[in-house]
């Protein structure tokens, strides 16, 4: 039960996400978005098993941006239609203006949490398989991106050693700002010289693999089954209730 976000068909839950946004998006009262985040990060607890610190962590830049949202709409947004509620200063708050506040902000923190339980709980080399398999990706394309992934921790490991090799030959004390800023240059040509050996090497391994392309078999056959259409009327029922709150109000 922990882990059937995880093992969800990540097509599907990519479909699921994505739809989930766009209906979001035509509601503009703040009740769709808050219960639409409750009912996500609800789920998430449910049925994944989350690092809930680095989650939060993850979360916190957009818990700023939500707060960024609703302190600008207050002080700069339009006033509108409706009785002033509060006066601060030469800034008038009226009901209009507080709702669509509280909707832009509560809108952000809806996409974030949508958008990380996808993130948390979802492999990419799985993600790229299914979109593969179920949705008829081009290999040439798929494998590119995964190339570029395995890249990743692998140019960050390279950046590390040279900037340690740089502290052992350099000076001891530490350079102005501007002159660590102009010195990256020493670190970035050796590394992006080191990632083109790499993708030539890449590319010539995949071509001595018969690589060319065309439509090949898979080793792991990604499926769907009953609990990936489960969980995806659980989406449903989520965001249904969600757009619902309107009606309540």
């Amino acid at each position: 039960m922990r882990r059937l976000l995880h093992e969800m068909n990540p097509s599907l839950k990519f479909l699921a996400v994505t739809a989930c946004m766009l209906a979001l998006a035509f509601f503009f009262n703040p009740w769709t978005p808050l219960m639409f985040f409750l009912g996500i990060v609800l789920v998430q607890l449910l049925f994944s098993q989350t690092n809930w610190k680095l989650w939060s962590l993850v979360m916190l830049p957009f818990v700023f941006g939500a707060f960024g949202y609703f302190w600008t709409t207050l002080v700069f947004g339009e006033s509108g239609d409706g009785p002033v509620l509060w006066t601060i200063g030469m800034i008038e708050i009226t009901a209009q203006k507080w709702e669509h506040a509280w909707s832009l902000s509560l809108r952000v923190l809806a996409f974030s949490s949508i958008s990380l339980l996808f993130a948390f709980t979802t492999n990419p080399v799985r993600f790229i398989q299914s979109l593969m398999q179920q949705g008829k990706l081009s290999p040439k394309l798929a494998f590119s991106v995964l190339i570029s992934y395995q890249f990743l921790p692998v140019l960050k490991t390279e950046f590390e050693q040279l900037q340690q090799a740089h502290r052992l030959r350099g000076p001891g004390a530490k350079p102005a700002p501007f002159k660590r800023i102009t010195a990256l240059r020493r670190l970035l040509i050796p590394l992006l010289a080191g990632a083109v050996r790499k993708a030539e090497r890449a590319a010539f391994a995949m071509e001595a693999r018969a690589f060319t392309g065309a439509a090949r078999s898979h080793y792991q056959e990604i499926k769907l089954g009953h609990k990936d259409y489960a969980l995806l009327g659980m989406f449903s029922l989520v965001l249904a209730l969600s757009c619902s709150a309107v009606f309540w109000t």
